[in-house]
């Protein structure tokens, strides 16, 4: 039998401060996270076996690496722990996921606390564009080209009109949608903003051309935020859940996960999957994965989705990736309201990257506590209604390391 991993729980910060203009510290934005997980899960610090930390690049934001010993210095009981830090883009949250559900799996530790984590108002736009460039392959993709990834998602976009044909209203209903989700979410980035889907199409100096066919309200966000969560055996479960006078099967589960990395350059990924039906196949296969291990037939078991809308081209990909349309038919998707809030399979109930806010570090942490607070039933007024199974889906780069995970009890 395969050993389980259960979802404990965690904390959020909120995505719409700026930590920078509050004068606070790396350290703080790590310190609030676990605190606050610590305070929302009742796990005694004491019992913490192992941290792991999703971070992009605080090296360049920050001027500062060896982030796993920031979480040694959020209380003195954790003095000695071992930690580490990985980096996957914007991936990075979802491979920490995976490096602290492998240990728990392996019999290693019992209780694993994993942070996301990502500050980047430090800069200018101009240059955490370029920052982000080094996601791609930068001499290629990004050096001396302002804003490269809104450019890299716009040949997506791209590519699906040459294949299939794509229509700017698809993208600016995708976009609406998550606005009109994180409005529901207290810690969404853009809760009290105005966006809808007319202001979307928009083709003036509001709604700027950022990249190709990439507009601002086709994009995710700039954004500071940390994300904990609290991962552990079943051992460690059974024994939390008696504590809370709770049975451990209302505990949600990592029920399946995939992982998949392409070919960093976009060109070479697009130029491998020409006579393939999906225009990122190695993404398709980490869902498919995860599905497979969650014991999940395909899409029609999954009751909402966290996906990563980095850009709404990125979305509009994952909804026909996942299988909610045949391949180059996610339109239907969008049309029919399959995606939106009381829709047959809600895509972004938070608010998704568009709308919540994206910590690069942070986001598939969040995607995780998101899918656990769906399966709970504590996900307040963004809650899908009768959430059983929640799938997410974390890209790093321009599609090449993806992640994927499925929740539920």
């Amino acid at each position: 039998m395969q050993p389980e991993v259960f979802v404990l729980g965690g904390y959020q910060t909120d995505f719409s401060r700026n930590w920078t203009k509050e004068r606070k510290h790396f350290a703080a934005l790590m310190r609030e996270s676990v605190l606050g997980a610590l305070d929302a899960t009742g796990v005694d610090p004491r019992a913490v076996e192992v941290a792991h930390v999703g971070n992009f690049a605080a090296e360049l934001y920050c001027r500062q690496g060896h982030l796993g010993a920031f979480f040694v210095e959020v209380d003195p009981v954790f003095s000695g722990l071992p930690t580490g830090r990985h980096e996957a883009a914007c991936a990075s949250g979802s491979i920490a996921l995976l490096a602290a559900s492998a240990e728990i799996e392996a019999g290693r530790y019992g209780l694993a606390c994993v942070v996301g984590i990502e500050q980047m108002k430090t800069v200018s736009a101009a240059e955490g564009g370029d920052f982000l460039g080094t996601a791609a392959w930068y001499e290629l993709e990004a050096k001396g080209i302002e804003f490269p990834f809104p450019k890299l998602f716009g040949r997506l976009g791209d590519e699906y009109d040459r294949r299939y044909g794509l229509r700017d209203e698809h993208l600016a209903r995708i976009s609406a949608i998550n606005y009109e989700n994180a409005r529901l979410n207290p810690n969404a980035q853009t809760r009290t903003w105005y966006m809808n889907e007319r202001h979307a199409l928009c083709r003036t100096d509001d709604n700027a051309q950022v990249g190709g066919r990439i507009r601002i309200s086709d994009c995710s966000q700039v954004t500071d935020g940390a994300v904990a969560v609290f991962l552990a055996s079943r051992a460690v479960a059974e024994r939390h859940a008696r504590e809370r006078g709770v049975a451990v099967e209302s505990l949600p589960r990592i029920l399946g996960w995939g992982h998949h990395t392409a070919r960093l350059a976009f060109a070479d990924k697009v130029a491998e999957s020409r006579d393939d039906r999906y225009v990122l196949p190695h993404v398709r296969s980490t869902i498919t994965d995860a599905f497979r291990r969650a014991g999940v037939a395909d899409v029609s078991g999954i009751d909402a989705i966290e996906t990563h809308d980095c850009f709404t081209t990125s979305e509009y990909m994952a909804i026909d990736h996942f299988g909610l349309t045949a391949p180059g038919e996610s339109w239907k998707a969008v049309e029919e309201g399959v995606i939106a809030l009381g829709g047959k399979c809600p895509i972004n109930p938070s608010g998704g990257l568009i709308g919540a806010g994206h910590p690069v570090g942070a986001t598939g942490v969040r995607q995780l506590l998101d899918a656990h607070r769906q399966v709970t039933g504590t996900a307040g007024d963004y809650q899908v209604d009768g959430a059983r199974r929640v799938a997410t889906l974390n890209i790093g780069g321009s599609g090449t390391t993806s992640v994927s995970f499925v929740v539920g009890c």
